[in-house]
């Protein structure tokens, strides 16, 4: 996929550029595989603004995505490569030999009309799903299990892709793209490949209103507030955060703080990741 550039007419079209969208087959989404999104705007069941900055944006019909690959097995065709506004990798519309239609990521290389299978005879071919204990070592994997038969929640950001790097016992060590090294059970599924979209990471939205059709609201500086909504706000004129360390708006360390707390995982966890990408 390409990156376009858009002639400048406008002040916002100066330095914004968007998909070409050359890759996608289909324009319309199949009907049996949508939900209606019901928005919140980042509130809870009390009313209460939990998550911030959320708000407004198109609207938007949630695609089913097969992230468990439980059809063992049965061959699909693909029949379709469509665009997802809820993410930012493509999805690939898969057509079963039963009949059955699902979504799923589409990795680099899968075209229409290829086929791909779940399961531990399957291919080492972007698309298909198989076990780790299945995979050989050095290929590349993505929508990675974290626990037997829960569905893919690693790894599927558009243009992301881990490593298996080694295999002992029950468990194979995969590095993530953050650099992580972490032990993953081999009974659990990945998909072979890189996902798709490669390019997402050099589109420039260059204007805010852009950030709004995602349904994203702004962000305001803690200096810019005042002394009783934010620790850093205050002050005549522009003052510096003047205290140990900056803190978030209900006064918790932020900016490179350390926040994990989860101890049982820490085992699974190999080697952190890169202190560039904390």
């Amino acid at each position: 996929m390409a990156v376009k550039k858009y002639k400048p007419t406008t002040p916002g079209q100066r330095d914004m550029t968007g998909y070409t969208f050359e890759e996608i087959t289909k324009s319309t989404p199949e009907r049996s595989l949508l939900v209606p999104l019901r928005k919140s705007g980042g509130r809870n069941t009390y009313g209460r603004v939990t998550v911030r900055h959320r708000g407004g944006g198109h609207r938007r019909h949630i695609r089913l995505v097969d992230f468990k690959r439980d059809k063992r097995e049965i061959p699909a065709k693909v029949a379709a490569i469509e665009y997802d506004p809820n993410r930012t990798a493509r999805l690939a519309l898969l057509h079963y030999v039963d009949g059955e239609k699902r979504y799923i990521l589409a990795p680099v290389g899968l075209k229409v009309g290829d086929t791909v299978m779940t399961g531990a005879q399957a291919e080492i071919r972007p698309g298909n799903s198989l076990p780790i204990s299945s995979i050989p070592v050095g290929t590349m994997v993505h929508n990675i299990e974290m626990k037997e038969g829960k569905g893919g929640q690693m790894v599927r950001s558009a243009g992301t892709s881990a490593q298996l790097l080694a295999k002992e016992g029950d468990y194979a060590q995969v590095r993530m793209p953050s650099g992580e090294v972490r032990l993953v059970r081999q009974v659990c599924y990945a998909t072979i490949g890189q996902v798709g979209n490669v390019d997402h990471g050099n589109i420039k939205l260059g204007k805010a209103g852009r950030k709004r059709h995602l349904g994203i609201r702004p962000t305001i500086r803690g200096t810019a507030m005042t002394p009783r909504d934010h620790p850093h706000g205050g002050g005549e004129g522009r003052q510096p955060i003047g205290m140990p360390g900056p803190k978030s708006p209900w006064g918790k360390p932020t900016l490179g703080y350390k926040t994990r707390r989860n101890k049982q995982t820490d085992k699974y966890i190999v080697r952190r990741r890169s202190k560039s990408s904390r």
